[in-house]
């Protein structure tokens, strides 16, 4: 049987790839590109909305890898129950770390150096100067310590910050320091200047980010979420930025897209991005790499990188 492979990146733009496989160009917008049941590898285009990336995977009968070009799987995950049994799901750890880390830092350093005022104020041909927050000596939670949580560490590491805590599902030991269990989340709270989101969304983190939670921290924080929308309850957050007591910077809503008219939109003290932590000139070859990389393996049997999860079994 044909072994097709679905690339949301023409073929002949990626070198390295393997004989011996068949390959087609999809992207999500136009029809299919062959019979899904021929389809052994899927990789699932990139910045497409979720009801396009799932539309072929109740044909695709035959399909052994799936392979997200995002960090977080949960288009996938939200689909399981359309994949066949034994179907190993990777993600893009590696890819997509360093335009994270940076969007992370960027969006940290403009909203307490108060950036978006500047630029409303440019508009208005309005010189306004006078003092703001540095991220020198602040004490920063980084909640969600992967891959991506770890690079927003190493770029924080020259701006001088008091101290850093890091958490993540289980606690363990780190090359910078322990990183705290969940559990320990509600005392290190209080501590925090900044508190960055860098975790997936799963059940155990969605809304994680709860009235309970936004209360437990201190007075003038700044809250920054890279990670996913859902991850924080919209409705809390509004509440604490209205009364004035805590900042936001987000890349990620819940809703998202952000709808005109939203009060989030207006709310004070909040930097909206519009999800772009991942689509930089970092991606591309970092994608094409690990693209070849994993279907080099695939050819040659050999363990597959990144592996979330195998549909269907009970280790999940």
């Amino acid at each position: 049987m044909t072994q097709d492979v679905w690339l949301p990146i023409p073929p002949t733009e990626i070198q390295g790839l393997p004989e011996g496989l068949n390959y087609l160009f999809w992207d999500g917008d136009q029809d299919f590109p062959g019979d899904p049941a021929d389809c052994a590898v899927y990789v699932v285009p990139y910045m497409k909305r979720q009801h396009l990336k799932v539309r072929p995977l109740s044909g695709m009968l035959n399909v052994r890898l799936i392979q997200t070009l995002t960090a977080g799987v949960d288009d996938m995950t939200a689909a399981l129950d359309l994949i066949a049994p034994g179907v190993q799901l990777c993600n893009a750890r590696g890819v997509h770390e360093a335009s994270t880390a940076e969007l992370a830092l960027t969006l940290t350093l403009a909203s307490l150096r108060g950036v978006p005022g500047f630029v409303r104020a440019q508009q208005q041909e309005h010189w306004e100067s006078g003092f703001h927050p540095a991220l020198a000596d602040k004490s920063v939670l980084i909640v969600g310590y992967g891959a991506i949580g770890a690079a927003i560490e190493d770029r924080l590491v020259p701006f001088e910050v008091a101290r850093v805590a890091r958490v993540a599902r289980s606690g363990r030991a780190s090359a910078r320091g322990p990183v705290h269990p969940l559990t320990e989340l509600p005392d290190l709270l209080p501590e925090a200047d900044v508190v960055i989101l860098s975790t997936p969304l799963t059940d155990t983190t969605r809304g994680l980010v709860n009235a309970e939670f936004l209360a437990r921290m201190k007075d003038g924080a700044l809250l920054v979420n890279i990670a996913r929308g859902p991850v924080v309850d919209t409705k809390a957050l509004l509440a604490e930025l209205e009364s004035g007591r805590l900042t936001a910077a987000l890349d990620v809503t819940d809703p998202e897209p952000l709808p005109s008219g939203h009060p989030l939109w207006q709310a004070p003290g909040v930097l909206i991005s519009p999800h772009v932590g991942g689509p930089t000139s970092a991606f591309l070859p970092r994608a094409k790499r690990l693209v070849t990389e994993q279907l080099n393996r695939f050819m040659n049997q050999q363990p597959l990188r990144n592996v979330i999860l195998t549909t269907g079994s009970t280790d999940n």
